[in-house]
């Protein structure tokens, strides 16, 4: 199966695994499985370390094809059908980055591995526990 990974996950399953939920943890440990990512998080963890929340994101983006390869992870490029979509999306919740992750997951017919629950609230299928 296809899943895709919140930013949020993907840095926990980089630098604290422990942080995600055993079922989490085991979709993207099981080889079976196809851990996508969207470009969008790259953007996202680069946008954080800009504005100062996230100190180490300069190292993780200047690692990143590195990082991906060694995970296995396959990238999700976003689309002109990915943004479109994200921008219509009902609701108020203003975070770009959820609003792409979940239009993507919409699209391509995937679940969102997250905690967020304002995935879930953008319509995204979200699996956590």
């Amino acid at each position: 199966m296809r899943f895709l990974v919140d930013t949020h996950a993907l840095l926990w399953w980089w630098a604290h695994a422990e942080k995600l939920s055993g079922r989490v943890r085991a979709l993207i440990r099981d080889p079976s499985n196809t851990i996508l990512v969207s470009a969008a998080s790259s953007w996202e963890i680069a946008t954080k370390y800009r504005i100062g929340k996230l100190p180490s994101g300069a190292r993780i983006v200047q690692t990143w094809d590195s990082r991906m390869q060694t995970s296995a992870f396959t990238e999700l490029p976003v689309t002109s059908a990915h943004a479109s979509k994200s921008g219509i999306l009902p609701g108020d919740h203003r975070d770009p980055f959820d609003r792409m992750i979940a239009a993507q997951s919409l699209i391509e017919h995937i679940s969102v591995l997250s905690i967020d629950s304002a995935i879930s609230e953008l319509g995204a299928d979200r699996i956590w526990d």
